[in-house]
């Protein structure tokens, strides 16, 4: 095989930042987050002030069929909407039979995931910690850290496809919350019941 025939790729990511010089990253200000926060009226205050940056990832542009490998950065910066920390919106995967593997680069914070069934997980997250998330669970990443950014390298199956509605709808069963000035689990108020 010539080099004209490989179809390799060949990213750089910034390790402090997790940012790329090659690629454009999806971003999401703190008003595409609406309804993913307990608190509905801190939200719509804080966005009325100021729309910030609360996560923003790298989706590394593979094609969405079997064989393929989907990889890139998730960078979830600090803050908290009353005492709910920073966030990715979180997903289940469309094929659910899709586990996910992510390394921390840098920062602190937890992966919470939960299964249709019920079952729940929160993996704490420091640099040179890799989670794996099995399949059947939904995920997402939660700064804890008051002033530095959430990064990680994540990677799964490229025809996986991502459910944000499912999360949107029914939001997660926990949250993570600040506590006295550390991280508590605790039950969602607005968790809509039981998955479909």
């Amino acid at each position: 095989m010539s080099m004209e025939d490989m179809k390799s790729v060949l990213v750089n990511f910034n390790m402090q930042t997790g940012l790329s010089s090659k690629w454009d990253s999806i971003r999401r200000n703190l008003s595409a987050m609406g309804g993913m926060f307990a608190d509905e009226a801190k939200h719509a205050e804080m966005v009325e002030q100021d729309d910030v940056l609360v996560y923003e990832f790298y989706d590394s542009g593979r094609p969405e069929r079997p064989g393929e490998v989907a990889f890139g950065t998730s960078i979830t910066y600090p803050g908290k909407v009353g005492d709910e920390y920073f966030m990715t919106k979180g997903h289940f995967h469309t094929i659910l039979e899709t586990a996910e593997v992510y390394y921390c680069l840098r920062g602190h914070g937890y992966m919470l995931m939960e299964n249709p069934e019920g079952d729940w997980e929160a993996q704490e997250l420091k640099p040179g910690l890799a989670v794996y998330v099995p399949e059947r669970y939904a995920h997402r990443s939660i700064n804890v850290s008051d002033s530095e950014p959430l990064i990680t390298f994540y990677a799964f199956r490229g025809d996986a496809g991502h459910d944000y509605g499912t999360i949107e709808t029914k939001g997660f069963r926990k949250l993570i919350v600040e506590r006295e000035g550390k991280p508590e689990i605790i039950d969602n108020p607005k968790w809509a019941g039981e998955m479909e």
